[in-house]
């Protein structure tokens, strides 16, 4: 009996499936009018977007190229090695592996190549700006292995590196891991393997929030220091939403390769490395040194405005693309406040602060980053203007001001002439494959 389903393979996704068509329709409204000013978010190129959503989705491979379970697979081992030379001259080293589905994953992998259950790990807190598969009690990473932290100090908000030291000496952990998703300052990662060396451990370095900003020469790269070094694709490095694992040491890149494929996951997300290998070789032009210097320089002029209104920056600043806002001052709370922001057009993320006294899903804080509306175009007096702007909307929340206050009504209609001064996707991108 043959089988025909009518516009299978021509018909567009309104079409097919009107309900989500109207979803993914609705999503890019959002997206081309509010600023997002999310650390862990960017805006991919259309680019990226066209190698996730090709051809490529339909083919499955497992193991690596030239080595693969399945038939077929020529052409995208070819696309995987691109991928990896790509990466390998992007971050300078000797190894690397483009199938971590996520950040996550690609931590997951190291810590199984590199421990046993139960063995120990010091990792930055969570609550400190350190990240759930560091080793937090929540997630898998706490359960399997014996965790201790280090955290940050109370009077400044930085690392403490003799207090890490002190730590290691006293815990003597199979492995270290430096990184976070919420510390806006330069890590020494020099200082780190130095400590590592001194105790015999690994040094894992998480780059997934800066990862960006070192392929374009605007932060210190972790690269010569660690044992290997993790990444995320999207955020800073404004690609597929996936991860990365990188090496200096070709044989420990051997077992990293065997610990991922059979021993964390299984069929690679092609499509998904396709989006990727396309980012790398965005990365790898001379603009995106300029948009990494951009970032910076972006995220600086929205905390030293904050600061200047009055509010309370993590560690007074930042040398990142994220700044760290303590509403504890104004006496606000972050899920509220983020809540306002985006009746306002502003979308951000609650998060904890060093030393926060309020549940994880309240917060006393705000996180903000300049990474997604550079990539739109925004400039040094566009970050002013919305740092202004955020100010305006949480002194009125502070005031005891409503969702239809006059602060929140001007800031939505300023960022809507923003938005229409930098469009992003056009409409028919909904419709286009």
């Amino acid at each position: 009996m043959v089988v025909t389903h009518q516009g299978f393979f021509d018909a567009p996704l309104a079409e097919i499936d009107p309900a989500m068509g109207d979803i993914v329709a609705r999503e890019l409204t959002r997206q081309q009018t509010h600023i997002e000013l999310i650390a862990s978010e960017n805006l991919a190129s259309r680019a990226v977007m066209q190698a996730q959503g090709s051809i490529i989705t339909n083919k499955t491979v497992e193991g690596y190229p030239g080595k693969r379970y399945h038939g077929g697979a020529a052409v995208v081992d070819e696309m995987e090695r691109l991928g990896i030379a790509r990466a390998k001259e992007l971050f300078g080293c000797a190894y690397a592996n483009l199938q971590p589905h996520s950040g996550s994953q690609a931590n997951q992998t190291v810590l199984h190549t590199l421990l046993k259950p139960g063995d120990r790990i010091l990792s930055m807190d969570l609550s400190a700006g350190g990240h759930l598969s560091h080793g937090a009690q929540v997630n898998q990473t706490g359960r399997f292995y014996d965790v201790a932290h280090y955290g940050v100090r109370r009077q400044d908000g930085l690392i403490d590196m003799d207090e890490v030291a002190k730590r290691a000496i006293a815990h003597q952990p199979q492995m270290i891991i430096a990184g976070g998703s919420s510390y806006p300052r330069v890590i020494d990662f020099a200082a780190f393997r130095a400590i590592a060396n001194e105790v015999g451990a690994r040094l894992l370095v998480d780059m997934a929030h800066i990862a960006g900003l070192i392929a374009g020469r605007a932060h210190p790269s972790p690269v010569p220091h660690a044992d290997v070094v993790t990444t995320t694709t999207t955020k800073t490095l404004r690609g597929a939403r996936g991860g990365l694992i990188v090496s200096n040491d070709e044989d420990l890149g051997k077992r990293i390769d065997s610990s991922l494929f059979p021993g964390v996951q299984g069929s690679a997300h092609l499509q998904i490395m396709a989006g990727k290998t396309v980012c790398l070789g965005e990365a790898l032009r001379p603009e995106f040194r300029d948009y990494a210097a951009a970032v910076v320089a972006h995220a600086q002029v929205m905390a030293t405005t904050l600061l200047e209104r009055g509010y309370d920056v993590v560690t007074g600043g930042t040398d990142t693309h994220l700044l760290l806002l303590d509403l504890r001052r104004q006496d606000l709370k972050g899920n509220a406040a983020c809540d306002r922001l985006e009746a306002a057009g502003i979308t951000s993320n609650k998060n904890a602060v060093p030393f926060d006294d309020q549940k994880p899903w309240v917060t006393s804080g705000l996180r903000l980053a300049s990474s997604s509306a550079t990539t739109r175009g925004l400039g040094p007096d566009d970050f002013r203007r919305l740092a202004g702007l955020t100010a305006d909307v949480l002194d009125e929340m502070a005031a005891g001001g409503g969702l239809d206050g006059p602060a929140v009504s001007a800031t939505r209609a300023a960022v809507s002439e923003i938005c229409a001064q930098h469009p992003i996707y056009p409409n028919s991108i909904v419709t286009e494959t």
